[in-house]
């Protein structure tokens, strides 16, 4: 089954249990608030933390964010997590750790359980799998079209990096990243990520370039920690007024070619085909969830 994805750019990391971030979350411009019961919150605290969910839903989806879960890995803590997070103000649930198909295609039978058990419609919870070890890179693609549920990966990070005995860095994931969006695109999901460097968090000019990079190399959303960072992912995995502009003249001359019955026509210097059109269609059809 197709379904129409998500038009996520940027996702903010939110600690569930941390008052002053998730009083301010809803302003920061985010097209989504990830509520973080994973890393953020120290075992002592996981319990506490399933417990602030639902007041914090309604209070960072406010502005309009869609509003994601990270759960933890371990069954353990994977369950009742669940069960605390699948309600009908939350759009997805954030899965670290991923090992393979199965793994999605189990946690999607929780999953359904849950939204049975509050009327919601079965499926309407999507997963964003994140691909964190290295015994789950043969699976990239199986992962991806595991189940309708998903809605985007994510391969690499910190995680993947101590996993490989790597420096976390554009270079170590490169190749991971890169099949990452291949099996993303293949299914039909979002690519998340970037190819920027996360060892200064004020360093905004470089974060910016590896936005760039990351969009020029296919990815769609990326998430961060820091608020300062989601207008600047906004703008990268975006689109300008120019680039939509462009976008619209380009498919008016393509239409205008095709009713003559041309398949390609050439538009400020550019030659224009099917794939130069899909690509304008796709920006705008993204563009178009952000205004």
């Amino acid at each position: 089954m197709t379904r129409r994805q998500p038009a996520w750019r940027s996702l903010l990391f939110v600690p569930v249990t941390a008052e002053r971030f998730i009083a301010k979350a809803h302003t920061r411009g985010a097209d989504g608030i990830i509520l973080d019961l994973e890393d953020a919150i120290l075992p002592a605290h996981k319990a506490e933390a399933r417990a602030a969910i639902a007041a914090a839903v309604p209070r960072v989806s406010q502005g309009g964010a869609e509003v994601i879960v990270r759960i933890n890995r371990p069954l353990e803590l994977a369950v009742p997590d669940i069960e605390a997070a699948v309600m009908p103000g939350v759009a997805a649930l954030m899965l670290p750790k991923v090992m393979g198909p199965e793994h999605i295609r189990l946690l999607s039978e929780l999953v359904a359980t849950r939204e049975a058990a509050h009327g919601m419609t079965i499926g309407q919870t999507r997963f964003v799998a994140l691909i964190e070890t290295p015994e789950a890179l043969p699976h990239l693609f199986a992962i991806a079209a595991a189940d309708p549920r998903m809605a985007a990966m994510s391969v690499g990070g910190e995680d993947m990096a101590t996993e490989l005995g790597a420096n976390p860095s554009p270079d170590s994931m490169y190749v991971w990243a890169m099949q990452g969006i291949a099996a993303s695109r293949a299914a039909g999901i979002l690519p998340m990520g970037s190819m920027a460097t996360f060892a200064r968090i004020d360093d905004l000019e470089n974060y910016r370039e590896g936005l760039k990079r990351g969009r020029q190399l296919g990815f769609a959303v990326a998430s961060c920690i820091h608020p300062s960072h989601v207008p600047i992912i906004n703008e990268e995995y975006g689109a300008s007024s120019d680039e939509i502009d462009r976008a619209k003249r380009l498919l008016a001359a393509f239409d205008a070619a095709a009713a003559k019955g041309l398949g390609a026509v050439a538009l400020e210097g550019s030659m224009v085909d099917l794939p130069v059109v899909n690509r304008a269609r796709r920006l705008l059809e993204r563009a178009a969830a952000w205004n």
